[in-house]
């Protein structure tokens, strides 16, 4: 049994430690390629808007980096110091190599950052590499406890073409197949995830977005339904793994929708994919996207892993 003064000083050492998080501000990274068709919509281009508008936020320790910068402004000492990387790429998503996408998932994984990519970086390397490694564990996870110890997980990208779109047609990756040898061993070819959908159209036409999850954090303060009054269409379907959590659809007046606030853990952290952009209009002036970024980035920096 604890004895009464030793619970009392549990209580406010944790008391302490919440406080001192509670004060600790959330570090954000955001990450721009910044292609100079961005100055069409954005003086200063797109990922400084949305670190002025953070940095004006209570609690939240912004920094801006771009591809040009050294170390493609992903280097140890800035991703080590950083809860939460915010992504915009589009033009030149495979200038960033793979070894570099990995750092970032392991990171994630160990609960140390979360990652946030924006529209184009739907084909960013740090997104496409969180993705597969989602797909590797949902595919191991079909798997008994004692079929995972043996399992061997060959990867294909056969029906997943990378920088290709796919068609409409398409089987929709991840796809994985399941076949059990003669010595037990279970042999499991997965079809990695292409990260891309059947159709885009750069018309500026406005997107109506509905909020399916209302009450989850990501959603605090955002109307059940807004216009952003010029984007670009994506439609679906859109091949990554299954969100653990969609919070916003996205419709467009001909009948093309998506799944445009996407949500997946992976290990300890969080990865957020928010669909609506294009460097050519300026979607994140729009209040309500910008505060959208403010609640992701405040959750995905709490730690929880839950599903709110």
């Amino acid at each position: 049994m604890i004895h009464p003064r030793t619970f009392l000083a549990l209580c406010l050492i944790l008391a302490f430690a919440h406080q001192t998080r509670a004060a600790h501000p959330v570090r954000v990274v955001v990450w721009d390629e910044q292609q100079p068709q961005q100055r069409m919509a954005y003086s200063n281009f797109l990922g400084n808007e949305i670190a002025a508008y953070l940095t004006r936020q209570p609690g939240l320790q912004v920094t801006s980096k771009r591809l040009n910068d050294p170390g493609q402004g992903l280097g140890d000492d800035i991703l080590d110091s950083c809860d939460v990387l915010i992504w915009w790429g589009h033009q030149r998503q495979k200038e960033i190599s793979s070894a570099t996408g990995q750092a970032i998932v392991r990171r994630i994984k160990s609960g140390k950052l979360s990652l946030i990519a924006l529209h184009s970086a739907h084909w960013s390397t740090p997104f496409v590499e969180a993705m597969k490694e989602r797909a590797r564990e949902d595919a191991l996870r079909q798997l008994s406890p004692e079929e995972r110890l043996h399992a061997v997980l060959v990867e294909t990208n056969r029906y997943a073409n990378f920088f290709t779109a796919p068609k409409y047609d398409d089987f929709v990756t991840p796809f994985a197949w399941y076949r059990k040898q003669p010595d037990g061993r279970v042999h499991v070819t997965l079809a990695t995830p292409n990260c891309c959908f059947p159709a885009y159209r750069p018309d500026a036409m406005p997107s109506h977005v509905r909020t399916l999850l209302p009450n989850h954090p990501i959603a605090r303060g955002i109307p059940g339904e807004f216009t952003i009054p010029q984007t670009e269409m994506y439609n679906e379907p859109f091949h990554v793994p299954p969100p653990d959590r969609v919070i916003f659809e996205e419709r467009w007046q001909p009948g093309e929708w998506f799944r445009s606030g996407s949500l997946w853990k992976l290990g300890d952290g969080k990865v957020f994919y928010f669909r609506p952009g294009h460097e050519l209009y300026p979607v994140f002036k729009e209040k309500v996207c910008l505060q959208i970024l403010d609640n992701a980035v405040r959750w995905l920096a709490g730690g929880s892993t839950r599903d709110e």
